[in-house]
């Protein structure tokens, strides 16, 4: 917005405009997939979803159990929140594809979903040459 009221029109427009490349003189062709919409957000879901420490230390505790699979039971102390804290924590990780959740009797079971978790890292990884 222009504030100089006083001023003719003629004197705001610059009198030369420099010469800009055109996109392609200047630009690298795309030489690789390009996400889709859609992947793109499954992706950001997921990334919100391990934005959260909490969140993290609690991959971070299932992977290091055998077979990359925890009972809520073992997940509640090492993080120092309460369960139920956990298990909305937990939600999330499993909405967003990172964990699978199955119930066995009383408890409930996180197990890592590596799929996911390798699209996740493929999209930051450098790309090979």
């Amino acid at each position: 917005m222009c504030h100089a009221r006083d001023v003719p029109t003629a004197q705001l427009v610059p009198t030369e405009r420099p010469n800009l490349p055109l996109l392609t003189d200047c630009c690298t062709p795309v030489v690789r997939e390009v996400i889709k919409p859609d992947d793109a957000a499954t992706l950001a879901a997921g990334f919100k979803a391990l934005s959260d420490p909490a969140r993290l230390r609690l991959i971070s505790l299932v992977a290091a159990h055998t077979d990359q699979e925890a009972c809520v039971c073992d997940l509640t102390e090492p993080v120092g929140l309460s369960q139920p804290t956990v298990s909305h924590h937990l939600k999330l990780l499993v909405d967003a594809g990172i964990l699978t959740r199955e119930q066995r009797g009383k408890w409930a079971y996180y197990k890592l979903v590596p799929a996911t978790l390798n699209a996740l890292a493929g999209l930051i990884a450098s790309p090979s040459r």
